[in-house]
């Protein structure tokens, strides 16, 4: 808005009528005193000051404005009839004044400067409010970065604090923080601790957890500085994110040399343990069974020597199965692979469970010819485990689904389809894992949780994909995939 300022109406009038015209909204005053109080309540973009007027004169309104903070950037013209000497607009101009217009006004002079100076206002207030925004933005980001240097001090002192080895990174991976623990394992403060050489190097998997933005896990082996003492560490580290967005990276090495050593005595005497039962076990299965072919079957002491063949065979395959996950921890379980065509197998091994659950509908779904490269016993004994828990976690039901098929990618696809009892979708999770049972659903049901473990890890060594699709109260699907021979 612009200001108008005459002690005569008429010229206000008239000055006003043109910028009115043109679209310049517009206020005026008769005198500088009301001048003064208008320019207190309103912040106008340009001041039209006549020089005469009684009381306070132009000169002495532009003084007490270019006095005031808040009204000395705004632009003021005098205008004067009769003040035309040097002396009066070098006045004029020393009193705040930016322009100089002498009456009579020549409209297309006054249109042309109002119209340069609202410019100017405009592209000042735009350069104010740019100014007030980066003023903001600037604040802003140094009270975030003030939160942030207390967050990472917060953090420093915790990770400080830590029994186990701890450091922070920035997010490319450039280490930028280490406890006091760090440096026992390590000669610098930018460098991971050298690991054992029958060890991964940790920088490997760390630059893999930095392209893929995911956590870092992995069990090594470091020694203390000057000593050949490796221990076992299980080495984490996770990404900080902000807005989705990774900031630092935090990981920790923990000692679990303990743990290691207590799990490998457990494995030593699994393995002690087998053994010495297999022998002594192998001679009982010999002799029951010899008495067996001793008896007519139409004695009644042939049902005892049936009932306790069983459990000897059920002994037998327990201890065979604890013989196998220490193979499998002491890295023993090692097989030779060759080409096998898997109908002929899969229908062997059909056979064999029909007869071990003759009560049983086992119905086989698809016949595709297929070879594969693998191992004919330890695959007969994936099979037989899957299909002995469809049954076993089945009960009342009678029927048992084999699928086996050629999916689009050529590979070969089977699974064992049940319709028991399901699996809960936490359970699914570790279903393949040591010592895992699913929650006590049938309390009868007996077993160590090693069966499918020992399927998972043969499975491994043939390249194959394998898991479970469940439903509780559905019925379970066990599968695994199969690369043919071309």
């Amino acid at each position: 808005m612009i200001l108008l300022v005459d002690d005569r109406p008429e010229n206000i009038f008239s000055l006003k009528s043109i910028l009115d015209l043109h679209g310049f909204p517009t206020d005026t005053a008769l005198s500088g005193e009301e001048a003064l109080k208008k320019t207190l309540k309103t912040k106008y973009a340009l001041i039209i000051l006549d020089v005469q007027m009684p009381g306070l004169d132009g000169f002495e309104v532009a003084e007490i404005l270019s006095g005031n903070s808040s009204t000395r950037d705004t632009p003021i013209i005098f205008l004067s009839a009769v003040n035309t000497d040097k002396k009066f607009i070098t006045r004029g101009y020393s009193s705040g004044a930016i322009d100089y217009i002498v009456k009579p006004i020549d409209p297309d002079i006054l249109l042309l400067k109002v119209k340069t100076f609202m410019r100017l206002y405009e592209q000042n207030r735009e350069l104010t409010a740019m100014q007030e925004t980066l003023r903001s933005e600037i604040s802003f980001r140094k009270q975030a970065q003030q939160q942030i240097q207390e967050k990472a001090r917060q953090l420093d002192g915790i990770l400080e604090a830590l029994p186990q080895i701890a450091f922070t990174a920035t997010p490319e991976g450039a280490i930028d923080f280490v406890n006091r623990n760090w440096h026992l394992y390590s000669a610098s403060a930018s460098l991971f601790p050298a690991t054992h050489p029958d060890d991964p190097e940790i920088d490997f998997f760390w630059k893999k957890a930095l392209m893929t933005n995911k956590p870092l896990e992995m069990e090594v082996r470091i020694c203390k500085q000057n000593t050949q003492a490796f221990r076992h560490f299980l080495l984490r580290s996770i990404p900080v994110k902000e807005n989705n967005v990774i900031v630092k990276w935090v990981g920790t090495f923990t000692d679990i040399e303990e743990q290691k050593q207590a799990i490998k005595k457990k494995d030593e005497f699994l393995t002690i343990a087998s053994h010495e039962l297999k022998t002594p076990l192998t001679s009982i299965k010999a002799y029951v069974q010899l008495l067996e072919n001793l008896i007519t079957p139409e004695q009644v002491t042939k049902s005892y020597v049936d009932r306790t063949l069983l459990q000897v065979n059920k002994l037998d395959n327990l201890i065979n199965d604890l013989l196998d996950i220490s193979r499998i921890e002491g890295g023993k379980l090692n097989f030779d692979l060759k080409e096998i065509d898997f109908e002929e197998l899969l229908q062997t091994t059909v056979d064999i469970l029909q007869q071990i659950y003759p009560d049983y509908k086992i119905t086989r779904k698809g016949n595709p010819p297929a070879v594969i490269m693998g191992n004919a016993v330890r695959l007969e004994q994936v099979i037989i485990n899957y299909v002995s828990n469809a049954i076993k976690y089945s009960p009342g039901q009678k029927e048992i689904h084999i699928i086996s098929e050629l999916n689009p990618s050529g590979e070969l696809y089977f699974a064992v389809k049940d319709f028991g009892i399901g699996i809960s979708a936490e359970d699914c999770k570790h279903i393949f894992g040591k010592f895992f049972r699913v929650s006590d659903t049938l309390p009868h049901i007996q077993g160590l949780g090693i069966g499918l473990y020992i399927c998972a890890e043969i499975l491994r060594r043939h390249k194959a994909t394998f898991g479970v699709e469940s439903q509780e109260g559905q019925g379970s699907s066990f599968y695994f995939a199969l690369p043919t021979v071309q």
